[in-house]
């Protein structure tokens, strides 16, 4: 998920955590079924008592959310603030990617609830997983009119706000403190910028923290999904990696008709150009470790020119990350399936606009921190219960390989538009 690589070594442990959480959710739903059928040992002490190990991990990856999405919003708004001010090209670029990402929040509520009316939740299998859960909490009803979603907007008090959940409110603060951090003078901005960055390592310190126990977590929170669920929970996540999958190879596919039509280039020769960037992002999950052969690609097969391709490919991989408002929100409408939850217009409005501001921050976080950093203020803003979201993370090995790919091929398709624009001379009508 992530569009930066941590260190080997980090990347390393992530990998093999991933493993041990995805046996961990295995076992647990092995042995909650087993237990449903033959009976638990010790009885509903038993059960209570590894209920309330499940809720004690999934509260510490909470208590991080708040300081740790404020603290990345002002960073990230800083960070693209300065790219901004290094010229035409990179605001060209910058707006660009704002277009896109907007477009991609619209695209994600359509596929996704478009291939969820073809291919429903099994309402047996999604009735067993939400057994036993916590009640959706209070919200903005189906029936809320917009009024009640623009006063969220402004939060009179932002520190009440963040006590409560109000994420939206807390996230458009948090937009509006990093904006007029950026009109600072360097002796003040500066200073405050290094201390949200440590703030933010801090929280990821604690979450990290956190992931190392998540086999234990995630068994525990599986192992209740299996005594009420048994076996039918298997099919339900199926279906979930399924459609989460297929959502974003329909993003995939339609960068090449765009670049098609503002990158003045044929399908053929992008489709070429962008594959063995693919390929890498396939195999590394990580758009970092794709960047070199990204810039190789875009220069050598796509006619980029080494300045363009210098300047907007880094920059798409430190403040562009397409698939993430697709695929969170999608999470959040799976979820909400599950739960049987209705989402509001103005709470798709929330949750879109929470998903564009968070995706910002979120890039470059280890794709276990950043799933559940990036997909939590969205569910908040949405209504949506947080709880199937650790057992989620534990599948999330094959979306995250389509989210990686998905941004590296608009990395290359938005790097040739912009590149387009500039170069009339590039224009290629090959098919």
């Amino acid at each position: 998920m992530s569009s930066a690589a941590p260190p080997s070594s980090s990347r390393s442990f992530f990998s093999s955590l991933s493993l041990w959480v995805l046996l961990a959710l295995v076992g647990g739903l092995a042995a909650g079924a087993a237990a449903s059928e033959w009976g638990l040992p010790g009885g509903a002490g038993t059960a209570d008592m590894i209920s309330a190990l499940g809720a004690l991990w999934l509260n510490a990856l909470k208590m991080t959310i708040v300081p740790l999405v404020f603290s990345l919003l002002v960073t990230g708004i800083a960070s693209i603030a300065d790219a901004a001010r290094t010229g035409r090209l990179a605001a060209k670029a910058i707006l660009w990617f704002a277009i896109l990402i907007s477009l991609a929040v619209v695209y994600a509520f359509v596929a996704n609830y478009g291939l969820l009316a073809v291919w429903p939740v099994d309402p047996e299998g999604a009735a067993a997983v939400r057994a036993g859960a916590p009640a959706p909490p209070e919200g903005l009803g189906p029936g809320a009119p917009f009024s009640e979603f623009f006063k969220t907007l402004a939060p009179a008090n932002p520190i009440r706000a963040a006590a409560e959940d109000a994420i939206l409110g807390l996230v458009v603060f948090a937009v509006f403190f990093g904006f007029a951090a950026t009109r600072l003078p360097d002796r003040l901005r500066l200073p405050m910028v290094a201390f949200f960055e440590a703030v933010g390592e801090t929280m990821i310190v604690i979450v990290r923290w956190v992931l190392t126990v998540a086999p234990v977590g995630v068994f525990a929170l599986a192992m209740g999904v299996g005594l009420t669920a048994g076996v039918g929970a298997a099919g339900v996540l199926l279906q979930y990696v399924s459609v989460l999958s297929l959502v974003q190879i329909g993003l995939i596919l339609l960068c090449y008709p765009l670049v098609m039509a503002f990158g003045r280039m044929g399908l053929a020769r992008f489709a070429r150009g962008a594959a063995p960037a693919q390929v890498v992002a396939f195999s590394t999950q990580s758009s970092l470790a794709s960047l070199p052969v990204m810039v190789e690609r875009a220069v050598d097969a796509l006619g980029v020119s080494r300045s363009t391709a210098g300047l907007v490919l880094p920059l798409a991989v430190a403040v562009f990350r397409i698939t993430s408002p697709v695929a969170n929100i999608g999470v959040v409408i799976w979820c909400a399936h599950v739960f049987g939850i209705e989402i509001p217009p103005a709470a798709m409005v929330a949750g879109g606009l929470t998903a564009i501001l968070v995706s910002i921050g979120a890039v470059g976080l280890p794709g276990q921190v950043s799933f559940f950093v990036s997909i939590a203020p969205i569910c908040a803003a949405m209504g949506v219960p947080l709880e199937l979201l650790p057992i989620l993370l534990a599948v999330e090995v094959i979306p995250d390989i389509f989210r990686t790919i998905g941004n590296v091929t608009a990395d290359l398709a938005v790097t040739r538009i912009v590149q387009g624009d500039d170069a009339a001379a590039e224009a290629d009508p090959g098919i």
